[in-house]
């Protein structure tokens, strides 16, 4: 049996197939510490280096925004250096048809002409009085707002227009206004002016780092100044960073957004990118990397693979001599070629597994023979000589009365126990069998108590899991019936419990009779731990201490080790009596 552990094959996977699944985890390794090293290497600089081009592109469209701005904060101040236009400006209600609305209107519009020349990059430039009320055009063209009312009711929270004094306005999707309150050196406010702004030159300004990214330009507020592409849907709801800082992310959609915050205007400009766009490159890059170690894999697996077929050929042939070799020629000679160096010494080494082998098999047998003595030694001393004659005398007694029914079911009782203690002495039974040997040994012993014995046995489908050497729980129940009842009244009660519970059973048999002296369990226990740690056979008595507790508890340690708890102790439950707790793990050791 020990011959066939050191079996080759039998659905075991061959050499070659481990060999070859030993280098495809390395190649595996490979790959991965590859991608690994194009990642930082390769990937993550060149998406670190298109996100700072993103920045660029976003600090490069605010910056062309504010000299757009700047431009027009200076034609502004040009049309303000005048003086005459503050003492042109109406102080109440005016009307643009009377002759003093069309002389007004007049010298406004010379003064402009003045200020701007016939070179312009705006629209038209448009003046208000205090109440936001229109008074004249530059030009004239359409989409100057007839009132700005709507705006001064709005720009007392509007940071850059209570600090620099202008900001911007955007009524409609296509009308961008550069708004300015007409003021003199001292501060006092004698209207408005509008400038309306170029969609060219804003569209200039933004593609002068969009790179086909969609703009859109917020004020300090989140509202649009300017989108590239103006619909009807509404504009994403951008992050708001703080002052003076640029930076990119990507939004709920995937996309990503770079944006540039002006510390002169409060406006920021963000471009969003789709994520393919962004990532095309860098994609192209890791695909590549991929298909180039995948493509190196599937060469080296089938090199590998044709190498190994002719370099297993030899240890084949040398498996096929091993399976050969059974327990009648286990001294045959393993023949290997003498060329091959490194065959030649495992070969060399299964022989000399195969002596060591054949003198590990005479010890075993040897040893199985000595355990078979020594057993059949146990077994016998389990079997009370005085309760099979007084069973015999009671089978007879009752045959005389004429109790067939109680002479049959004797008999079969006294049967089972007998077939139970003797037939396959050397395996371990399931703890159910247990059971019912000790029921099959109480049914026995109710004909001679009668009435005065009473018993109670746990019964459970998955005691058939648990397993333990025969003749465990017998002694026990034995130990109750010969010592624990001697000076006890009836009637006479014995428990036998059973808990299954998160890998681990335990076994309590417990009685009502006198229970054990401190004395008792000390010595008792004080025999399992002497016996447990030093190794050797219990003593072969058979009153308490000996054979019924300490040999039962010592067969248990031989098959559970570590995982075993043993216990003895008095308890008070009904009355009190004696109780043996046996605690073992299916699967961990205790300590």
């Amino acid at each position: 049996m020990l011959f066939r552990t050191f079996k080759l094959g039998g659905g075991q996977a061959s050499l070659q197939t481990k060999f070859l699944l030993a280098f495809a985890v390395l190649l595996l390794i490979v790959m991965g510490s590859f991608a690994i090293y194009v990642n930082r290497i390769v990937v993550h600089p060149l998406r670190e280096t298109t996100e700072n081009e993103m920045r660029l592109a976003a600090a490069k469209i605010g910056d062309q925004l504010n000299l757009y701005v700047d431009s027009q904060n200076q034609l502004s101040q040009r049309i303000l250096s005048s003086k005459e236009i503050f003492n042109l400006m109406p102080t109440g209600d005016s009307s643009r048809l009377s002759v003093e609305g069309l002389a007004l209107n007049r010298k406004l519009r010379e003064i402009m002409f003045q200020s701007i020349g016939p070179s312009m990059n705006i629209e038209d430039v448009a003046i208000y009085d205090l109440r936001g009320g229109l008074l004249t055009t530059f030009i004239g063209t359409s989409g100057n707002p007839s009132s700005l009312l709507p705006f001064l009711e709005k720009s007392g929270s509007d940071i850059n227009w209570n600090e620099n004094g202008y900001s911007l306005y955007r009524p409609t999707a296509n009308r961008v206004f550069f708004i300015r309150a007409i003021l003199n050196q001292n501060g006092k406010v004698f209207g408005y002016m509008a400038i309306q702004l170029q969609q060219e030159m804003l569209r200039r300004s933004v593609a002068a780092g969009s790179s086909g990214s969609e703009v859109y330009v917020m004020d300090y507020d989140g509202r649009t100044v300017y989108e590239s592409n103006p619909s009807e849907a509404a504009v994403p709801d951008f992050r708001i960073p703080a002052s003076g800082v640029n930076g990119v992310y990507i939004s709920d959609t995937g996309d990503y957004v770079a944006y540039y915050r002006s510390e002169e205007t409060g406006w920021t400009a963000y471009t969003v990118t789709p994520k393919k766009v962004v990532l095309g490159p860098v994609n192209s890059v890791a695909t590549i990397s991929m298909l180039l170690i995948a493509s190196l894999f599937l060469f080296s697996a089938a090199y590998m693979y044709f190498s190994a077929r002719s370099f297993l050929l030899p240890i084949r042939k040398l498996r096929n001599q091993m399976r050969r070799i059974n327990y009648s020629n286990i001294d045959t000679r393993v023949e290997t070629p003498s060329s091959n160096n490194e065959l030649l010494q495992l070969s060399e080494s299964f022989q000399g597994l195969l002596d060591r082998l054949q003198v590990s098999i005479e010890r075993e047998k040897l040893a199985v023979h000595e355990e078979a003595i020594a057993r059949n030694s146990a077994l016998q001393a389990q079997i009370a000589p005085h309760f099979i004659h007084n069973t015999l005398y009671l089978i007879s007694i009752a045959a005389q009365e004429g109790k067939n029914e109680v002479v049959s079911e004797m008999c079969k009782n006294l049967s089972d126990s007998l077939r139970y203690i003797v037939s396959s002495p050397y395996e371990h039974v399931s703890l159910t069998q247990e059971l019912e040997h000790a029921k099959d040994y109480l049914a026995l012993l109710r004909h001679n108590y009668e009435d005065d014995l009473e018993w109670m046995i746990d019964e459970d489908s998955a005691f058939d899991e648990i397993r333990l050497p025969r003749l465990v729980i017998q002694p026990f129940v034995e130990n109750c019936i010969e010592h624990a009842f001697g000076n006890a009244d009836a009637p006479w009660r014995i428990e036998i419990r059973v808990k299954v519970y998160n890998g681990l059973w335990a076994l309590e048999v417990r009685d009502n009779g006198e229970g054990f002296s401190p004395e008792t369990i000390a010595h008792t226990l004080d025999l399992i731990r002497s016996t447990e740690s030093s190794g050797e056979d219990s003593p072969r008595e058979t009153g308490i201490g000996g054979m019924g507790i300490v040999n039962t508890a010592h067969r248990l340690q031989l098959m559970y080790k570590n995982r075993l708890f043993f216990n003895m102790y008095n308890h008070s439950d009904n009355g009190g009596g004696a109780a043996i707790q046996i605690i073992a793990s299916l699967t961990e050791d205790f300590y």
